[in-house]
């Protein structure tokens, strides 16, 4: 096994690919007690790659924090290639990835690459927020998600724990806007 020589790297989120978006929600909800649910439905991507060539990816998420860690519920609705499919054919569930910020985006997923890691799919928003998927299913038996760490990233992550923060049970979805990430 290659040594890694980056960093400590804070593991900042959980992922779990879900055949039902909906559905997961409830059954996280009443497993957890954990809400609300930040949904983000077909998130607009300018930029999707799958193994370094580009492919379209339709993908839905639910952000809901727990604790100090933020669980990710994603639902990829086409059935092109990805990151995702790499592990889950449709209808298929189960952890999917966790995800870091690193101090540098392109060194870190260089050193993964290097390492034997390949980058399995690449993806922008239209936020400019974005991420890489590094295939380490060798390693950790999932996948590792390598953020491009930005302004609008970090008040993302703000925003889930501040809802969770603030949560009275009422409101277990709250859908935002896949523009401008703010809520509707």
């Amino acid at each position: 096994m290659p040594s890694f020589l980056l960093p400590p790297l804070r593991i900042v989120q959980t992922a779990y690919v879900v055949a039902d978006l909906d559905a997961a929600i409830l059954r996280w909800h009443q497993a957890f007690g954990v809400g609300p649910f930040i949904v983000r439905r077909h998130i607009r991507l300018t930029q999707s790659l799958y193994r370094g060539q580009p492919m379209p990816l339709d993908i839905s998420a639910a952000h809901v924090q727990s604790g100090d860690m933020q669980i990710e519920l994603v639902c990829q609705h086409n059935p092109e290639p990805s990151a995702f499919r790499d592990m889950y054919a449709p209808g298929e569930e189960g952890i999917h990835h966790v995800a870091m910020f690193p101090q540098d985006y392109a060194d870190t997923v260089a050193h993964y690459e290097a390492a034997g890691f390949p980058l399995a799919t690449e993806l922008v928003t239209g936020e400019q927020r974005g991420a890489a998927y590094m295939d380490t299913r060798a390693l950790m038996g999932h996948m590792l998600e390598v953020y491009r760490v930005n302004d609008s990233l970090h008040a993302f992550y703000r925003f889930i724990a501040e809802a969770s923060r603030d949560w009275d049970g009422r409101q277990l979805v709250i859908e935002v806007d896949n523009g401008s990430g703010a809520a509707r």
